[in-house]
């Protein structure tokens, strides 16, 4: 096969996972609930009441994964530290056993020359900092800076890239304004304390990395990113789609890279807050520099104006709740029913080189969901998501070419696992989990991303 599309030489192939969502062992070693296990048992809250109390038992075979990891030929590997695993109350001392499982993944990556690379927080708040408040409390931005502490002083011998948040778009507005993840609050004032705190905590965390680690270390922010289209050029629509850039986009973007909040969401959200729990010198924490961004994606999202048809359900957008419509993009569908649109990664990295000139991307989740299943062989065929990925490699690519500093890809996922407010039904994985027996199988996909990282390309 030829390699038609070529990327650059050190270019970094990985797959990511998340701590809750693959680890299991919930209550072994001293780990306590963090606000998905309390969640996740409360009856609706989660299809068929799955819980991530087992999940892919990732814990107990870790050492299988990681010879997985190295049949792919990945070069880096970005996991989650579980917070309630290492600092079960979210406060005081480490606890050593929940270490020990990192620093045995991260030397077990390391043997088999693998970069690992280590999120911080990928929503797992322990229980109890959310019951003192959660991060529409500001005290946890200060608690989550000295978790930071204790996992850099932990594991920065072993791990060089470090990512302080994944998507907390997510943590705060759809744990704290729609509800539909942990901990399931519905109060948008509250989310846009959460916001500001998960940004702050951000910042401090990045302090902390810094008087931890030795030199040199890479320290990132990962942000979902939303590819945010107008449904039309009419003025009304493209004010939409301000809007939600505003809270879903800028709402991060200008505080981390621009120490300043966006004044056109302070003038939307004026009558759900003053802005007041932002503090003298926040913001100036907020901006520390940072070495790269990541960047997750998986579809576009259309604006339009006027109110959302009548759901009863509460909004993940203040600011734009009751003024907005999001509507459908057109083209094929994946099993979360979201768009397949490569080109929105193609306009947000970009969109991104443009804005944030000198700061390498890293493109840390992008994959899709489809209704996987192992025929009577063993085999998993799944042509949808080989199409999805290479399409979306293909985006990355170009915006490469256009000038946008693109370092690497996660593809999302690794494994099946526990996919949040969705349960066990829906499969992102490249390898199949069958989660009665835990046996993993390659599906296809996983097969065809080895070749693209084994000729450093796509084929045509």
């Amino acid at each position: 096969m030829n390699i038609a599309l070529k990327f650059p030489a050190g270019f970094r192939w990985g797959a990511a996972t998340a701590a809750y969502q693959i680890e299991g062992a919930a209550a072994e070693d001293g780990r306590t609930p963090s606000i998905w296990d309390t969640f996740s048992r409360v009856p609706g809250r989660v299809r068929n009441g799955d819980t991530g109390d087992i999940a892919a038992d990732h814990y107990h075979r870790m050492p299988e994964d990681v010879a997985l990891m190295r049949e792919l030929g990945l070069t880096d590997y970005r996991f989650s530290i579980g917070w309630p695993r290492v600092q079960p109350t979210g406060r005081g001392p480490a606890l050593q056993k929940g270490l020990d499982f990192y620093r045995r993944l991260a030397d077990a990556l390391l043997d088999a020359g693998i970069r690992p690379v280590a999120t911080l927080y990928h929503w797992d708040l322990p229980q109890e900092l959310e019951e003192a408040g959660g991060w529409p409390h500001r005290d946890t931005a200060e608690r989550f800076a000295e978790y930071a502490a204790l996992a850099a002083d932990a594991l920065g011998d072993r791990v060089v890239t470090w990512t302080t948040l994944n998507e907390p778009w997510c943590a705060a507005f759809l744990g704290y304004s729609s509800g539909v993840h942990a901990p399931g609050r519905t109060d948008p004032a509250a989310a846009l304390r959460a916001a500001h705190h998960l940004n702050l905590a951000h910042g401090r965390a990045v302090a902390a990395l810094r008087a931890a680690l030795p030199t040199p270390a890479e320290i990132s922010l990962t942000l979902n990113v939303h590819a945010v289209r107008p449904l039309s050029d009419a003025p009304a629509d493209v004010a939409a789609a301000r809007r939600i850039d505003a809270v879903g986009n800028r709402i991060f973007l200008d505080p981390v890279f621009h120490g300043r909040l966006p004044a056109d969401l302070i003038e939307d959200t004026a009558g759900l807050t003053d802005w007041s729990f932002v503090h003298d010198g926040d913001l100036r924490a907020v901006s520390a520099p940072v070495d790269s961004l990541g960047v997750n994606y998986y579809s576009p999202t259309v604006a339009a104006a006027g109110p959302p048809e009548p759901s009863g359900e509460p909004s993940p957008w203040p600011g734009a709740a009751g003024r907005v419509r999001l509507v459908p993009a057109p083209g094929p569908r994946t099993a979360m029913d979201w768009p397949v649109d490569a080109d929105g990664l193609y306009e947000v990295l970009t969109r991104l080189s443009g804005e944030l000139p000198g700061t390498p991307l890293l493109v840390t989740e992008n994959g899709a969901a489809y209704d996987d299943y192992a025929d009577p062989s063993g085999a998993v065929h799944d042509p949808e998501r080989v199409a999805y990925l290479d399409a979306h490699l293909a985006a990355v690519h170009r915006a490469i070419g256009a000038g946008a500093d693109v370092r690497g890809y996660f593809l999302w996922s690794l494994l099946d696992n526990f996919e949040w407010a969705y349960g066990y039904g829906r499969r992102f994985g490249i390898v199949h989990v069958d989660f009665a027996s835990q046996r993993r199988t390659p599906k296809d996909s996983a097969h065809w991303y080895a070749g693209v990282i084994a000729r450093g390309g796509l084929g045509r």
